[in-house]
């Protein structure tokens, strides 16, 4: 069996009780040692991680970011040095819809399939699309009230990703400005991750409007990549040899835990 890290594939309700929550994963980032026991609920409680939340409030966050970003341990390393270092809003934003998408399946099929197809095509999405997207493609055994409250988490977690420009029906789409760091990230994330697709064709990439001749040209002007093609024959040059290798070629060295610090 494999050590990789994979895509989560069996379909979940996590969703209806936590969105996208870009500061939250900001605030957890910061505060959490990869490698370390997770914290009990009362010592986030009481260090204000999470700022005035409840306790139950503060353990359903846990329970979510852990499965979003603990489920791939380089990434959270790399993260938590990131965000010490500085992240640009912007990159906080589309790691936060990466991670997420990695995380559920069906967020991941929403925006990397079906928001993809809608906007190739100029439409707008509207809720009740959304919903009869959730029974077309198999979720018709969820009573409609479920359905109906999915497709408002998807919605709101698309919005707050940059992918639907409103809240209100019609919902334009578009896609979220991204940086060659935060690309970068996603390239090396998904070269070490089990996942369903290829490097140049994911639901990763192509929620974002990245494909064909666009994304290879993205690509080449990467410094850490070296991409190139010839015909059918693509070949990526690797600089680094994994996400962390990345990350030590441009970010601060980790600050030292306070068990090493020097007395």
């Amino acid at each position: 069996m494999s050590d990789r890290p994979a895509e989560t594939r069996e379909i979940h309700t996590r969703l209806m009780k936590c969105a996208l929550e870009v500061e939250e994963s900001r605030a957890y980032w910061s505060r959490f040692e990869p490698g370390e026991p997770p914290p009990p609920v009362s010592r986030v409680f009481e260090e204000y991680w999470f700022g005035a939340r409840s306790v139950p409030r503060i353990r359903v966050l846990l329970t979510n970011l852990r499965a979003r970003f603990d489920a791939f341990p380089a990434a959270a390393r790399v993260l938590h040095r990131w965000s010490a270092a500085g992240m640009a809003p912007d990159v906080r934003r589309v790691i936060c819809h990466w991670h997420l998408q990695l995380s559920d399946p069906l967020y991941r099929a929403f925006s990397g399939d079906y928001l993809v197809a809608r906007r190739n095509e100029r439409q707008s999405v509207t809720h009740d699309a959304v919903v009869a997207w959730m029974t077309k493609v198999g979720h018709e055994h969820w009573t409609m009230g479920t359905r109906i409250q999915f497709a408002s988490k998807l919605l709101s977690c698309a919005y707050a990703a940059g992918l639907v420009g409103s809240t209100r029906d019609p919902r334009p789409l578009g896609v979220p400005r991204l940086d060659d760091d935060a690309l970068a990230y996603l390239m090396y994330l998904l070269r070490d991750v089990t996942f369903e697709g290829t490097p140049l064709a994911n639901p990763y990439l192509a929620s974002l409007g990245l494909d064909g001749a666009l994304l290879e040209d993205r690509l080449r002007l990467l410094p850490s990549l070296g991409f190139s093609r010839m015909g059918a024959l693509v070949e990526f040059g690797w600089r680094h040899r994994n996400l962390e290798a990345w990350a030590d070629s441009w970010l601060p060295p980790a600050p030292l835990m306070a068990s090493e610090n020097p007395r």
